[in-house]
């Protein structure tokens, strides 16, 4: 038995490439692009009303979520460093929207969101859903409910780990969401 190399022209090899590329599934390609602006969009509403960078904004949203969170586990939904979060934490306690308690084993520190956090909470989801409804603006009410079932099959795929979960859906509104896609349910 003897080895057989087939030899491919590497003009033709790229052409092919090139071909397949220019074919490939548009909707990957549409996909790809609308997140972008979603997730452009988003930060810059979200930020509108609540003038911070990065994850704090989802912090909010996370917080109001799990009453009591400890600054582990939210560092690990917002996939920050356990600094980074110690900074958001400070940030918000010192605008006056978070407030540190003591943990139930009494080592963590348990965070809550005060009256100004969960005013601004509700502003923030407000915003994300207002922007949201405008992204589907001129869907029938049956072309949404088959994007929906879409979406929610694209969403099964996404998390690899539990935490993933948490962290896709952490700015979810997840009263409307009782039939979550994601298996074992996020936050």
């Amino acid at each position: 038995m003897h080895n057989a190399y087939i030899y491919v022209n590497p003009i033709i090899a790229f052409s092919m490439l090139s071909a397949y590329i220019a074919d490939m599934d548009r909707t990957t390609n549409l996909l790809g692009a609308l997140a972008l602006a979603l997730t452009d969009k988003m930060g810059a509403e979200l930020k509108d009303i609540f003038d911070r960078s990065g994850e704090t904004a989802a912090a909010v949203i996370v917080i109001g979520y799990v009453p009591g969170i400890s600054v582990q586990i939210l560092r690990q939904v917002l996939d920050l460093s356990h600094p980074g979060t110690v900074r958001v934490a400070d940030r918000l306690e010192e605008d006056g929207l978070v407030e540190r308690r003591s943990g139930l084993d009494g080592r963590t520190v348990a965070l809550h969101l005060t009256r100004k956090g969960t005013i601004m909470r509700k502003k923030l989801m407000m915003r994300r859903l207002d922007m949201l409804e405008a992204a589907l603006e001129g869907i029938t009410t049956n072309e949404r409910g088959v994007l929906a079932d879409l979406i929610a099959k694209v969403l099964t795929n996404l998390p690899e780990t539990e935490m993933g979960k948490h962290r896709i859906c952490r700015f979810c509104n997840v009263q409307t969401c009782s039939d979550c896609p994601i298996r074992g349910h996020a936050i």
